[in-house]
């Protein structure tokens, strides 16, 4: 048998697909640097909210990091707030709020230091030590087995062993499902949440950097071709063990993962997406025969895409109760209703009548409609945790947004601007009583719980940042068409912000509600865009270059 140290993932060749080979940034700001810089929200009812605004990006640039010598780090990063690691689908959620801050904060450019220690067969790591850059032991796989897991009982300080009483015996599975030629050069825990392409987009909206895209299209794809191979079971699905819900009640059953299966269609649609914007890049720039490769791989994909919805849907979704389920090894679905089944939302698996009955447990009081939503273990669950007990109850901020960009993408815009403001009020209340942001939040009561970290800005930045921007002030940028779309609401006051910063402009923006429910609004731009102004059913459409004032009406 091949030894180990002949696959020791630190004695590869890494990055091979990733042309960015050595260190590239600009210099790090302090927060006192940047502050006179980031977009200044102006909420005249709310000033709680502003407070804790700053608070949360004060925070986030302690953990601002230029990359050590010997890391063989590309680019400056933002961490976790977790440990001294980098985690993968953790730096991807905070790219999205850093998108606000682009020029000024190492956001999207901290996965560069994912994709510079991708392997040659397309795995990337979901956690790397900082300082050296060698990928985390316990996820190495040194014992050549397919999908081996490490995970058995290391969180049992988090109660994983009180909630699901499982021996190491019953969760270490070699196979679950899969034989592979090839064996990964990672465990299983390492192979999860492929979010990544997701980010990308999610930055391309902001940024309109569609350099970007092209720089990170093939690392990308051989990580999408990785996990196909590795983790595609006999079923049509993809396997986990645990997809970083780390002590949840679902553990015992895995399986197939709802999230993991509905993640991929995702990838598979967000690399289409990012295909499209390429080829008619390279058209533009008149290299049609460069485009031809990026054509080549849309119908591959389609394909993929569509095959995996039908089996998600044949397989994890249960007509009788109208909810996605997690399946066993032996092809059984998990009887936990867990969080995990809004990935088909955002991934746009569910059709409109699977997604209506999906839409009626998030506002059922009895599983997910709790006092701080969304718990991500529905409260009806044996082993739910009123606390938050970590994944066994809490609210998070990856899982919120992500069941708010897909309530979005069906057209429950209401609901999803009600969930936002739910989460950003309690963060908020509960900063005021402990001046910090923290992990995650317990679901029944307004406090910290148990959560495990505080100064948590990290992916909880989210809420104080970008939902702020997105759904109290309004503002949502679509960077491609140079369009920004300013949603305004009745009783709302004055809202705005200063140096607001979008597709390579900075905006000052200022809405003054008046006595007779109008909206007078001033805007300057130091370069040309479109901005719409909806209120209520209205929409105003103004081209603005250099500054216009204007009224608005319901």
């Amino acid at each position: 048998m091949t030894s180990p140290d002949t696959i020791n993932p630190h004695a590869r060749e890494r990055g091979v697909f990733f042309r960015k080979k050595k260190y590239e940034d600009t210099p790090l700001l302090s927060f006192a640097e940047a502050r006179n810089l980031l977009p200044e929200p102006i909420v005249e009812k709310r000033p709680d909210y502003i407070e804790c605004y700053w608070r949360t990006w004060e925070i986030a640039y302690r953990n601002l990091h230029v990359p050590t010598p010997e890391s063989g780090f590309v680019s400056n990063f933002i961490d976790a707030a977790f440990n001294d690691n980098i985690f993968m689908w953790d730096t991807a959620f905070m790219t999205m709020f850093c998108n606000l801050a682009h020029p000024y904060i190492p956001g999207i450019r901290s996965l560069d230091n994912f994709y510079c220690k991708q392997f040659d067969d397309g795995e990337i790591p979901r956690e790397i030590v900082r300082a050296t850059g060698k990928d985390f032991e316990k996820w190495v796989n040194h014992d050549l087995k397919p999908l081996h897991s490490y995970f058995h009982n290391h969180y049992k300080h988090r109660g994983l062993s009180q909630v699901n009483n499982l021996t190491y015996e019953e969760m270490y599975k070699p196979d679950l499902g899969r034989v592979v030629e090839k064996p990964p050069y990672l465990r299983l825990d390492n192979l999860n949440h492929p979010i990544m392409a997701w980010a990308e987009l999610e930055s391309y909206k902001h940024t309109g950097d569609a350099d970007r895209l092209e720089l990170v299209w093939e690392p990308l794809l051989r990580y999408y071709e990785a996990l196909r191979y590795h983790l595609y079971n006999k079923y049509g699905l993809f396997v986990t063990d645990w997809a970083s819900m780390d002590n949840s009640p679902r553990n015992k059953y895995l399986g197939s993962g709802v999230d993991i299966s509905c993640e991929m269609v995702l990838f598979a649609r967000n690399l289409i997406e990012i295909a499209r914007i390429l080829i008619d890049k390279k058209e533009k720039e008149g290299a049609p025969d460069e485009a031809v490769r990026y054509a080549e791989r849309i119908a591959e994909l389609q394909k993929d895409a569509q095959q995996f919805a039908t089996d998600i849907n044949r397989l994890m979704w249960d007509e009788k109760t109208g909810f996605y389920y997690d399946v066993t090894n032996d092809g059984k679905r998990a009887p936990v209703k867990t969080i995990a089944a809004y990935w088909s939302l955002l991934a746009e698996v569910a059709d409109r009548r699977q997604a209506e009955r999906l839409v009626e447990w998030l506002n059922d009081p009895k599983t997910f409609n709790r006092k701080h939503r969304v718990p991500v273990c529905a409260a009806d669950e044996p082993g739910y945790d009123p606390r938050g007990g970590y994944w066994r109850g809490s609210v998070w901020a990856p899982t919120n947004t992500m069941v708010i960009r897909g309530l979005v993408k069906y057209g429950y815009d209401t609901l999803a601007r009600e969930i936002a403001l739910n989460h950003l009020d309690n963060v908020v209340k509960i900063f005021q009583d402990t001046g910090t942001i923290w992990e995650n939040y317990p679901p029944d009561f307004i406090d910290p719980g148990d959560a495990d970290k505080s100064d948590f800005v990290g992916w909880s930045g989210i809420a104080p940042t970008l939902y702020l921007m997105e759904y109290v002030v309004g503002l949502k940028g679509d960077a491609p068409n140079n369009e920004l779309t300013w949603r305004l609401y009745p009783g709302s006051g004055t809202v705005g912000c200063n140096r607001y910063w979008f597709a390579g402009k900075t905006l000052n923006l200022l809405a003054t509600e008046e006595a007779d429910g109008t909206y007078s609004i001033a805007v300057s731009s130091d370069a040309p865009v479109t901005l719409k102004v909806r209120y209520g059913v209205s929409e105003t459409r103004v081209d603005v270059n250099g500054s216009a004032r204007f009224r608005v009406h319901l």
